[in-house]
């Protein structure tokens, strides 16, 4: 398995639009081979930002980056640069490879 996140600091003024806009948006995620779980987490604020992460689950990192190179991406982010002012910078992509998992 594979996990990709990516992290976003979003100014506390936009929080409430950029979790509207995640929230009602097309992901298409459910339509590319490999894909397993997505998550939408909010951490903690700071002075300047709310930490917020997009959190995917894939089957492996081929199927991971075969998302990145597909159509559904394409669609799924067409929209990205309407965000633009909303975070400090942009995202920051963490990959990790799941070496163990323990299920509750």
């Amino acid at each position: 398995m594979f996990v990709a996140a990516n992290r976003f600091r979003v100014i506390p003024d936009h929080a409430t639009a950029f979790e509207q806009a995640w929230l009602t948006r097309e992901s298409h995620l459910h339509e590319v081979p490999g894909f397993m779980t997505f998550h939408l987490l909010k951490g903690p604020a700071a002075e300047d930002h709310i930490l917020y992460s997009s959190l995917t689950i894939w089957a492996s990192k081929d199927a991971f980056e075969g998302w990145t190179r597909s159509e559904q991406f394409r669609r799924a982010h067409a929209g990205a640069g309407g965000m633009k002012g909303t975070t400090l910078g942009p995202p920051q992509l963490e990959g990790f490879e799941v070496l163990q998992t323990i299920d509750g």
